[in-house]
C-alpha cells in the first residue's frame, strides 16, 4: 500500500485522464503499436501504423505524452548520425492504468496479507498475523499524518474530519451521519470481503482502528457494523458527545 494517500488520489485521477485520452481511436491504436514495437518509434512510423498524416499523428502523440502514457526524446533511429535535427521518437512509460468505479483497493489487501505472511511470528496464526499487519499499517499512516499536519489535540468531531480525508482517498466514500459518527458507503475490498468476510472485515477494522490510534483521535472507535452494500466498519463514539477540544478552548 502506498504510504501517501494524496499520491494514490493523484494516481486515480491520472488513470481516469489516461482512459479519456485513449478513447480516441487513432490515438489508442498508435499507443498499442508503440507498446508492441519494443523500441522508440518515430512520428512517421506512428502515423503510418494507423494511416493518418504526420501532423495529425504528432498531435495525438503529444496528447499521449501529456497523459504520461508515452515519453518523447530526440534520437536518430538505428543510432546512425545524420546532418540536421534528430527526429522526435516515442516510447511507452511504465504507467499502469487501473480504473474502478466504485473504488477497489485489492492491492492494499494483498500487500497487507503479504506482510502478514513474511512477518508471522511463531506464537500467532495466519489470521492473527493479518490483523496485526493491518493494524500496524493503519497506525503508521496515522502517525505520518499527525507528524505532517500537527493537528494538536483531536476530539471526536475534529478527529473524524481529519479521518474523512484519508477515507475518501482510499475509496471508502465516508458520510457524516452525525458530528460524532462516520459511515462508510463503499467497501474498497469488495467482492473479496464476501468470500472471506471474517478475515477481510477484521483486517479492515484493525487497519482503521490503527489509523485512529496513530492519529491520536480521542473518544472514537472503529466498530464492525455491517450494512448491505456498504463497508462493514463505522467510526464513531456511540453517543452524541461534543468534541472535547471545544471545552479546552473555552
Amino acid at each position: 500500500m502506498a504510504s501517501d494517500p494524496s499520491a494514490r488520489a493523484d494516481a486515480s485521477d491520472s488513470a481516469i485522464d489516461s482512459v479519456s485520452v485513449l478513447s480516441e481511436d487513432s490515438r489508442r491504436r498508435m499507443f498499442a503499436f508503440i507498446r508492441r514495437a519494443r523500441r522508440a518509434v518515430t512520428r512517421d512510423e506512428a502515423a503510418a501504423s494507423v494511416g493518418i498524416s504526420r501532423k495529425l499523428a504528432a498531435f495525438h502523440l503529444d496528447k499521449l505524452v501529456d497523459a504520461g502514457l508515452l515519453r518523447a526524446r530526440y534520437e536518430t533511429p538505428g543510432g546512425i548520425r545524420k546532418v540536421g535535427r534528430q527526429p522526435k521518437v516515442y516510447e511507452p512509460t511504465d504507467a499502469q492504468i487501473t480504473v474502478s468505479i466504485p473504488d477497489r483497493r485489492h492491492e492494499l489487501l494483498a500487500d497487507l496479507l503479504l506482510d502478514a505472511v513474511l512477518t508471522q511470528g511463531a506464537d500467532e496464526n495466519a489470521t492473527q498475523a493479518a490483523m496485526r499487519s493491518a493494524g500496524r499499517r493503519g497506525r503508521q499512516l496515522g502517525e505520518a499524518a499527525r507528524d505532517r499536519t500537527r493537528p494538536g489535540r483531536l476530539g471526536p468531531e475534529r478527529g473524524l474530519t481529519v479521518c474523512e480525508r484519508l477515507l475518501d482517498r482510499y475509496g471508502y466514500e465516508p458520510v457524516r451521519e452525525s458530528p460524532t459518527e462516520l459511515r462508510l458507503r463503499n467497501c474498497p475490498f469488495h467482492p473479496l470481503a464476501a468470500k472471506a468476510t471474517e478475515l477481510v472485515c477484521g483486517m479492515n477494522r484493525s487497519f482503521l482502528a490503527g489509523y485512529l490510534q496513530g492519529l491520536e483521535v480521542g473518544g472514537v472507535q472503529a466498530v464492525l457494523a455491517p450494512e448491505p452494500g456498504e463497508c462493514c466498519v463505522r467510526l464513531g463514539t456511540g453517543d452524541a458527545d461534543r468534541d472535547d477540544e471545544t471545552a479546552q478552548d473555552r
